[in-house]
């Protein structure tokens, strides 16, 4: 299945959901946001969350600086 992650073409497996796809992008415990077709997701609806074929994921990570 065809999807985009944060600009870039990307297939992953049938039926994945946000969170697994997040955990292959990043470990980072805290401080990370996903939206699906621009729409932000609550982490907590992750698990719920399938992906569809040509979806537009972006996944934000907070890092601290000054």
């Amino acid at each position: 299945m065809n999807v985009h992650v944060n600009g870039e073409p990307r297939t992953v497996t049938a039926g994945i959901t946000l969170d697994l796809l997040v955990t292959t992008l990043t470990t980072a415990p805290g401080g990370v946001a996903a939206a699906l077709n621009e729409t932000v997701v609550p982490r907590t609806q992750w698990p719920a969350t399938a992906l569809s074929e040509g979806d537009r994921v972006e996944v934000l990570t907070a890092v601290q600086g000054g």
